[in-house]
């Protein structure tokens, strides 16, 4: 089995290994009846946290294990490696988006009642900012805030909000000002306020072990000390947390890739045609030979970019070329994944099969290609 190991410290490599031994003995044996069910069961979160995954890269100063972002991408990777399918890794580790802004802008008080339970395993949270009309377009978010005296009163809709149903919280973007980047503000809205509700639940190509819902405010009251931060900063929180999702999904991208290469290697070499096993064609070695090598390129450049952001650098563009970059690995790898499965490849008892479907999501998810590849542009000096 091929598995990429070179780049990490000691303690880095223990803890990919702590991932993979996780996924081995507490997601493997479960996954395929998570994916069934829709959604991940909520003792998932205590285990992690029990094991001392869940709050990876997190300060413990908040109830986190410590570490940087290269840890978070160590385990990760381990987590990948070992088969986690990509609607079971978002949706454990929906917190990495849920409660950052929280962490770096949010009170002392609001640190105690939503990031200290989250990282404990005690609690569930997400981040609301795609609407029904408004994507990759943060700036032109309509779900409003009004103050009204000790209150904001929310009215709006979101949507593709990943671990919405089952969670407790959401970290909404909302409009507090101005229209643009400039008018946008970030309140955590709590799971049974009134007039907040998941409108539904919705039905996906792909991640399906992810709940993900369409979200309705009607006249939501919430204490003005929800407001993370200051008013009207709430965009450029958003955007601070940019990079570190993008390379979370560049992770997941490389990740389903090298998970789908030893699969097929494996398969390869087990399964016979024309009285030889399929590794003898050398078609099909030179196919293996390929997944393997963008795979490592891919690989390569996610952990460049991250150690250059631990560093301090401003690598606002090249995140967005990694995720490209291990995103496209993903899809053509997880392609010829199932090619190479042949009929097996498209049942849904192939794992191949999964991972052909949850990788299609990543081109889109978390900033479309085209939007990331004009934005890079912009901040190349291309436009």
């Amino acid at each position: 089995m091929t598995s990429f190991d070179h780049g990490w410290t000691d303690e880095q490599r223990a803890l990919k290994q702590s991932a993979i031994a996780f996924t081995q003995r507490e997601v493997t044996p479960h996954l395929d009846q998570w994916e069934r069910d829709g959604e991940l069961p909520r003792e998932l979160q205590k285990k992690l946290a029990h094991a001392g995954l869940l709050g990876v890269g997190v300060p413990e100063e908040v109830g986190g294990d410590g570490g940087t972002l290269l840890d978070i991408c160590a385990a990760q990777e381990g987590f990948m490696e070992a088969g986690w399918s990509g609607g079971a890794m978002a949706s454990a580790f929906t917190h990495g988006i849920a409660i950052p802004h929280i962490i770096q802008n949010g009170s002392p008080e609001l640190i105690d009642a939503w990031v200290r339970p989250t990282l404990a395993g005690d609690l569930i949270g997400s981040m609301a900012v795609t609407e029904p009309g408004t994507g990759s377009d943060v700036a032109s978010i309509t779900t409003r805030a009004v103050r009204d005296g000790d209150h904001w009163v929310i009215n709006g809709a979101k949507t593709f909000i990943t671990s919405s149903v089952r969670g407790d919280f959401v970290t909404t973007a909302v409009r507090t000002g101005e229209a643009g980047a400039h008018g946008i503000s970030m309140i955590v809205v709590p799971k049974g306020t009134p007039g907040f509700t998941v409108s539904r639940k919705l039905d996906k190509m792909g991640w399906l072990a992810s709940d993900t819902g369409e979200l309705s405010y009607v006249d939501v009251r919430v204490p003005v000390g929800n407001l993370v931060g200051e008013e009207n900063h709430g965009f450029y929180y958003i955007a601070e947390n940019f990079v570190t999702e993008r390379i979370f999904l560049a992770l997941m991208g490389y990740g389903h890739a090298l998970r789908c290469l030893n699969l097929s290697v494996q398969y390869c070499k087990d399964r016979e045609t024309f009285g030889k096993p399929l590794v003898k064609n050398q078609v099909v070695r030179a196919k293996l030979v390929e997944m393997h090598r963008q795979v490592a390129i891919a690989r390569t450049y996610t952990l460049e970019v991250a150690q250059r952001y631990v560093a301090g650098e401003n690598v606002i563009a090249e995140a967005c070329l990694a995720k490209q970059t291990a995103v496209d690995t993903a899809v053509w790898v997880a392609d010829q994944a199932v090619q190479l499965h042949g009929g097996m490849g498209y049942m849904r008892e192939s794992e191949v099969e999964r991972h052909y479907r949850d990788v299609r999501l990543l081109p889109i998810g978390g900033g479309a290609t085209e939007v990331l590849t004009d934005l890079a542009a912009k901040l190349l000096g291309y436009s």
